[in-house]
């Protein structure tokens, strides 16, 4: 199975994280006391420079919205008008495209702290954890931004992305309310209470609507938040209405390539392949270009929607061949790189294409090496290699050697034994669940992959093959409506969705 290692993988959140607006405190209005709202003290925002501070507030405006790239560039301004603008360092961190980038900016807002606040300074040491995985430490610096800024909309939703980040979901929606109780208007809360209804347990549906629909509210003229409503449609199986919500995303804001994106999405699922394809290629040539080989990948996936992986297989070998990679920098082609063998990986391994899935295997080692070394830390490379160790025992396993499966799994298990975060071995259970599920031994398969991240759908598709195989019919079917009806495009969703809606019953 596939955990998230790969700290690249977790930018968007870290974004998240950050992505309140660095706006002036809230006061209470004299003349209507009744309708005063609480006075909110944000965390400081420290800088001599007005240039630098207006254009980070416009980076911080855009990145509680989820522009991310477009925040980066304003807050790489920011740096550039104020050397020390640690504040801006982190942001640009947390909004990099790259995992060298986010470490070589992390490191500058951690040399550039000194005579900076409290909350700027946990800022950054909570940022610092991702990078050896230990979320008992971020949990603490999080509770410490509480106690020193309990009016921060910005320091509660520190916290909820925290609590969230280890299952604890209802928690996070109480430091939401929070935050929201704090400032209703501010569009990174509502943003927020989106993705916790939309994605995490207990899922509300209704609630991740409500928030976009407030957000319209708020901002009508915001794109993201119509594209996100088009999520929520999605996710209540509404295929045609959030086709509707991503085209009049695209008609607000024609730069949105993602929406076009998720218009192919639509199309795929509905089975409209040569539509899809159409979507997808106005996508990937509005997209920056940083952007393009990924955004490629979900073209190649139409063809694992049709039933052709052989044809996925190939498109995506000629992403890793063509111009577009060639053209970015090596510390993004890197993360490109890794992205596209990933995929390509998971379907030969799907399909049992053993050989070329052992050499995609070993080229997105290299790979992974290779961007270790560019960001140069220790706990990120120690992750890399836990990461090719889970995928080596995949192969293995998948083979039948269900020795080496075991060994390798166990390798694993030991690279990530020090992470003080309790979420750690989610990958080795899912690892081992794999190995009893190819073995017929299905109840302990079921065990183990419960253990796992059921976030991700290749597991939750595993464990609805063990839950039928030990006898558990009706809990599988369940499993597999979820797994069928999930609507969020991935190789995983693409590889099982035919399968599980023909097993649901």
């Amino acid at each position: 199975m596939k955990p998230c290692t790969d700290l690249a993988a977790g930018f968007a959140a870290l974004a998240l994280l950050a992505g309140c607006q660095a706006g002036s405190d809230s006061q209470p209005d004299p003349a209507n006391p009744g309708s005063a709202t609480p006075l909110v003290v944000e965390i400081p925002v420290t800088t001599d420079s007005e240039v630098a501070l207006e254009v980070f507030r416009a980076g911080q405006r855009v990145m509680d919205v989820g522009r991310y790239q477009q925040a980066n560039q304003l807050f790489e301004e920011a740096t550039a008008a104020d050397s020390g603008f640690a504040y801006a360092y982190l942001n640009t961190a947390s909004t990099a495209a790259s995992a060298p980038e986010f470490n070589e900016n992390l490191q500058l807002a951690s040399r550039h702290l000194d005579g900076k606040s409290t909350g700027e300074r946990l800022l950054v040491e909570i940022t610092e954890t991702y990078f050896d995985n230990d979320a008992e430490k971020r949990m603490g610096l999080a509770l410490s931004l509480i106690e020193e800024y309990p009016s921060s909309p910005r320091a509660w939703l520190t916290l909820a992305s925290t609590q969230s980040g280890l299952n604890q979901h209802e928690a996070a929606r109480e430091s939401l309310s929070r935050a929201l109780e704090l400032d209703p208007d501010r569009l990174a809360v509502h943003f927020s209470i989106w993705g916790s209804y939309l994605f995490n347990a207990p899922k509300n549906f209704d609630r991740a609507a409500q928030a976009m629909e407030r957000a319209i509210e708020i901002a009508p003229d915001e794109a993201k938040a119509h594209e996100n409503l088009g999520d929520v449609y999605r996710a209540m199986k509404q295929l045609e209405r959030a086709r509707e919500a991503y085209t009049r995303a695209t008609q607000i804001d024609p730069t949105l390539s993602v929406a076009s994106l998720k218009k192919g999405h639509i199309n795929s699922f509905l089975g409209n392949f040569d539509e899809a394809r159409a979507d997808y290629d106005v996508g990937v040539e509005g997209a920056i270009e940083q952007n393009r080989i990924t955004y490629a990948n979900y073209r190649a996936f139409t063809h694992l929607h049709a039933g052709d992986p052989r044809a996925a297989l190939d498109e995506l070998g000629k992403l890793l061949t063509g111009d577009q990679l060639a053209t970015l920098p090596e510390i993004q082609a890197s993360g490109a790189k890794i992205f596209t063998l990933t995929n390509q990986a998971t379907i030969a391994l799907h399909h049992k294409f053993w050989d070329e899935a052992e050499s995609i295997l070993q080229q997105r080692a290299r790979v992974m090496r290779v961007s270790a070394q560019q960001v140069n830390h220790p706990d990120f490379a120690r992750q890399q290699e836990a990461n090719i160790l889970l995928w080596e025992s995949q192969l293995a396993a998948r083979r039948g050697d269900y020795t080496t499966a075991r060994s390798k799994a166990e390798e694993h298990r030991a690279l990530m034994a020090n992470d003080n975060n309790p979420r750690r071995f989610e990958g080795y259970h899912g690892l081992i669940g794999l190995i009893e599920l190819l073995q017929g031994y299905y109840p302990e398969a079921a065990k183990q992959l419960a253990k796992s991240d059921l976030n991700m759908i290749y597991v939750k598709y595993h464990l609805a093959l063990a839950e039928e195989g030990a006898g558990n019919s009706e809990k599988a079917k369940q499993l597999f409506r979820e797994v069928a009806e999930w609507n969020f495009n991935s190789v995983d969703f693409a590889l099982v969705r035919q399968d599980a809606l023909q097993r649901m019953g």
